[in-house]
């Protein structure tokens, strides 16, 4: 313990004896340490938020969904900091100013894409952060410099998201159009072509172009018609087998029988009919318009003292409903007939004329492809206006400024002040240090123990210096001005961070 106190003692001692080499040494690092940092820029930092809403009805309603509006967001906000952008950023700002050369420009670009940030802190809400830090400008025109960026980059932000799609918009519409174009010219061909066969070939218009669809059509159409001729006949029979079982006449005399009586009770029958709301048009108002005729006919046959069976109403009926199935049944008939003409001329031209019906096929074909495809790109080209319309007139992003780009109060680095004193720390140690070098190089001893340590002889006694009055006076001098120049240098350090605080309240 007593050889740790005397090595102190021995350290503090040669460091006191060599005391101006240290005050001398500290005030060397602490002036170039102080210049250094005070040729460090100041950094100011801006920031501001943004807020993007993205429901719109009338945007998904014809087909701008959320997706697609995240997306778009999401590509801006990585293409944000391209090299374009950020140009554009310093063109528009002080960073151009001295700007003359694509080198400059490049090097203020990769500058300032180290100095922006975009950050998503949620799904909506981004925030922009821009550091200014030039040395060629005041701590207020850093200030300023932040805060315009990130301006700048709000600008760039809201014109890319709500103009940023109408460019392409543009470009697509002219591609559609051009393609438009070029199918209208390749369709006008096609129908050139087939008007020139039709009229080289007039034998082939019956069947028309595209003859072996409406030949696969005549002949479907056909089947439809056998089975609905099948089921008329059908029900032809069974109207006919229902009629031979019904007679045609009731027993009657008098003057309420006969034909006159069935006349009226008919008569009565259809003023009921009509008076329930039935229209000329129902089947039970022909039946029974069709009997009160009949009887008609008979009354004027019979005259006017005939005596007689009264017709049956159920037999007038049943005449009725077999004539209108035998109508159906023959115009069903005709059809077929028909029918069966227009296929056997259509195969009759398939056969005669192979080589023909196929050229026909051809241009049908090419004919009904190229107007499928017009229609599909004027269809689409009408939805990309109607999407590039609502883009444009009514926006389907809207963007809020939550937080607007702040202005920078105090720098964000470096932090002066710790620096300062950090400097005066290593330039008192650094004193502390030299004196205790040179001492440790130098054969002195401080200590009669070290003396005796080093000779191996044992020491009698040491002499203690004395002074007289000049001396002591000397002494006292050089101690003043010691505490002096350690008080300056104290004083600096204290002035240096007098003029730290007050540029930063400047900038305030």
């Amino acid at each position: 313990m007593n050889s740790i106190y005397d090595e102190l003692r021995a350290a503090i001692h040669s460091v006191w004896n060599r005391r101006w080499l240290a005050l001398a040494v500290a005030w060397g690092v602490c002036l170039v340490g102080w210049l250094l940092v005070a040729m460090v820029p100041n950094s100011y930092e801006s920031r501001a938020r943004i807020f993007v809403q993205l429901d719109d009805a009338l945007a998904e309603q014809i087909g701008i969904g959320l997706s697609n509006r995240k997306r778009d967001i999401d590509r801006v906000q990585q293409t944000l900091t391209s090299a374009i952008n950020l140009e554009k950023v310093v063109r528009s700002t002080q960073i151009g100013k001295d700007i003359t050369s694509p080198k400059q420009m490049e090097s203020a670009v990769l500058g300032l894409a180290k100095a922006i940030k975009v950050v998503s802190q949620q799904d909506n809400l981004f925030e922009i952060t821009a550091v200014s830090r030039s040395g060629g400008l005041s701590d207020a025109q850093n200030a300023k410099l932040a805060q315009d960026i990130v301006q700048k980059m709000i600008d760039i932000f809201r014109e890319e998201n709500m103009a940023g799609g109408r460019g392409e918009m543009s470009e697509t519409l002219d591609f559609m159009n051009q393609q438009l174009a070029d199918r209208q010219k390749e369709l006008e061909s096609a129908e050139q072509r087939r008007m020139v066969f039709e009229s080289q070939h007039p034998e082939m218009v019956q069947g028309g172009i595209g003859a072996m669809q409406r030949l696969e059509a005549g002949r479907s159409e056909l089947r439809g018609v056998d089975a609905d001729l099948a089921a008329a006949q059908s029900a032809l029979a069974s109207i006919n087998g229902q009629l031979a079982g019904t007679p045609q006449t009731l027993a009657g005399v008098g003057p309420a029988g006969g034909a006159r009586g069935a006349l009226a009770q008919a008569s009565a029958e259809l003023a009921g009919m009509r008076a329930r709301g039935l229209t000329d048009n129902h089947p039970d108002v022909i039946a029974i318009k069709n009997q009160v005729a009949s009887l008609r006919a008979m009354v004027q046959a019979e005259g006017s003292n005939s005596v007689g069976g009264v017709p049956n109403p159920a037999y007038s009926s049943l005449v009725s409903i077999r004539a209108e199935r035998q109508a159906n049944v023959q115009s069903l008939q005709s059809r077929r007939a028909s029918l069966q003409a227009e296929v056997a001329s259509l195969t009759s031209n398939q056969i005669s004329n192979p080589q023909l019906a196929a050229e026909a096929q051809h241009i049908s074909r090419d004919y009904d492809v190229l107007k499928q495809q017009y229609d599909k790109l004027l269809q689409d080209r009408e939805q990309l206006r109607l999407r590039g319309q609502v883009e444009t007139e009514r926006n389907s992003i809207k963007f809020q400024i939550v937080d607007p780009p702040t202005t920078p109060r105090a720098p964000t680095a470096p932090n002066r002040p710790l620096l300062l004193f950090g400097v005066l720390i290593m330039g008192i140690g650094a004193g502390v240090s030299a004196a205790f070098g040179i001492g440790q190089l130098r054969s002195t001893f401080s200590t009669t123990a070290k003396l005796e340590q080093a000779i191996g002889l044992p020491v009698l006694g040491s002499i203690t210096e004395t002074l007289n009055e000049a001396g002591r006076e000397l002494r006292r001098r050089r101690w003043r001005q010691f505490v002096a120049g350690t008080a300056a240098l104290g004083a600096v350090f204290i002035l240096l961070l007098l003029v730290e605080f007050i540029q930063v309240r400047m900038v305030a």
